[in-house]
């Protein structure tokens, strides 16, 4: 039996490989659509019996791609990611059934599928959502000693504690303010020395941290290790960059949205669409005035489509600088000085009716 699979990447994917001469630009759904037709018509002269899209897109975005596949490209099944979706039962759309496992290893999807070669579709399926414990999953002796051989060297190394916090810190949504995210802005803001630090709030991975913090605890939360570059923007530009970060989409989580650093107070008016006040420790932001902002690679990289700003244009006011090549050591070598941390203020980014 030969199948078919073609990957479809999610636009974050894409946005992080573009400094990468071999990738191109994010392609639409309806764009995606004509690939996958293309690749399917390339392969009539296989045999192919079964076709398999994988995709890293979303549910949403599945459902319309789905929607928009000609029947005869023979398109069977859609194994999604990205949004984390639980689905107890395949979403069917256009013939074709749509399923992913939600997240993390604490389950796993299972597809079994009986398949009609003579016609090359699906005859009949079953999809399971199978818990991964000792009831569904019998233990391998075997396996279980090798690992404990690599664990007991990378706990050594990944279980040092690095610091101690008040209490538990939380990061329960990426658009809205969050206890984590004050924190690691803080750290940068204070360390790298900048007027303010955009933090991009999809770059903390975890809900909590705390109150002990392992080095491996650290990693889980803040895994992604690039640069942090130093932009320099005109007041009038850091009014447009944060009100664009604040548009409608924003609050239905469609968007990059932004960790402020301490001493920013901005409030957003959801009615008239627009900053009612932004200051900068207790000074309202002048548009004449040039301010350093911090920015990790990946938002520097997609500076243009994350802030609608022409980067041209802001490197004008001074060159973008690299402050460090390494985010992660910044975070690490801060926490590893302090103890006892308590969160720092909150309601830096006020929303109003």
């Amino acid at each position: 039996m030969k199948i078919l699979f073609i990957g479809l990447l999610t636009e974050e994917v894409l946005n992080q490989t573009r400094q990468d001469r071999l990738i191109g630009t994010f392609i639409s759904v309806s764009e995606a659509a004509r690939e996958v037709g293309r690749i399917c018509n390339a392969y009539r002269t296989e045999d192919v019996d079964f076709t398999v899209l994988l995709t890293h897109i979303g549910f949403e975005e599945d459902k319309k791609l789905a929607a928009m596949l000609d029947p005869d490209w023979g398109v069977d099944i859609i194994i999604g990611g990205h949004s984390h979706t639980q689905l107890s039962e395949p979403f069917v759309v256009n013939g074709i059934p749509i399923v992913q496992a939600a997240t993390g290893s604490s389950q796993i999807g299972r597809f079994d599928i009986v398949v009609d070669k003579e016609l090359n579709r699906i005859d009949s399926y079953r999809w399971q959502l199978i818990p991964v414990d000792s009831e569904h999953c019998p233990q391998d002796k075997a396996l279980e000693s090798l690992i404990r051989k690599y664990k007991e060297k990378t706990d050594a190394k990944y279980t040092r504690i690095l610091t101690r916090f008040k209490s538990v810190f939380t990061h329960p949504v990426r658009n809205e303010e969050t206890q984590l995210g004050n924190l690691f802005s803080d750290i940068f803001q204070q360390s790298l020395g900048v007027d303010i630090m955009f933090l991009g709030s999809g770059s903390i991975r975890k809900e909590e941290l705390g109150p002990i913090v392992e080095l491996q605890d650290l990693l889980e939360v803040f895994p992604y290790d690039d640069a942090v570059f130093r932009l320099c923007v005109s007041g009038k530009q850091l009014r447009a960059m944060i009100a664009y970060m604040l548009r409608d989409e924003a609050f239905e989580g469609h968007t990059e949205y932004y960790q402020l650093s301490q001493g920013v107070h901005v409030e957003y008016s959801k009615a008239r669409r627009e900053i009612a006040a932004l200051t900068l420790n207790g000074e309202p932001v002048d548009d004449n005035r040039i301010y350093t902002i911090g920015l990790q690679q990946f938002h520097f990289v997609n500076f243009a489509k994350f802030f609608n700003l022409d980067p041209e244009e802001v490197a004008r006011n001074r060159k973008p600088k690299v402050l460090t090549t390494s985010a992660l050591d910044v975070v690490e070598e801060y926490l590893s000085q302090v103890d006892l941390v308590q969160p720092g203020d909150m309601g830096r980014i006020v929303i109003l009716p």
